[in-house]
């Protein structure tokens, strides 16, 4: 299994959740088996997410995604993301 952790900077918590609350059927079909978000302590707009895989190159591919991009944008994400590719062991 493959995992990504995520962090970046939003305009608006309220904002971007709903957006990527919107996103879940799509995320889905484009590979992520699971998923969770977290805000950082006293930093309300940081959020810090994971998404499950069944293999890394449906990692790579759904960070690579167009439609992706689009979303996060329309979101509020603010700057480029910190993105960690990860293999459970």
């Amino acid at each position: 299994m493959a995992t990504i952790f995520v962090r970046h900077r939003v305009a608006d918590f309220q904002t971007w959740k709903r957006a990527y609350d919107d996103f879940d059927s799509e995320r889905a079909t484009l590979g992520v088996t699971g998923h969770g978000v977290y805000q950082v302590d006293g930093e309300p707009n940081e959020v810090v997410l994971y998404h499950h895989f069944e293999s890394m190159d449906a990692a790579k591919g759904f960070m690579a995604n167009p439609r992706l991009q689009q979303v996060m944008v329309a979101a509020g994400v603010q700057g480029e993301p910190t993105v960690w590719f990860t293999n459970r062991v």
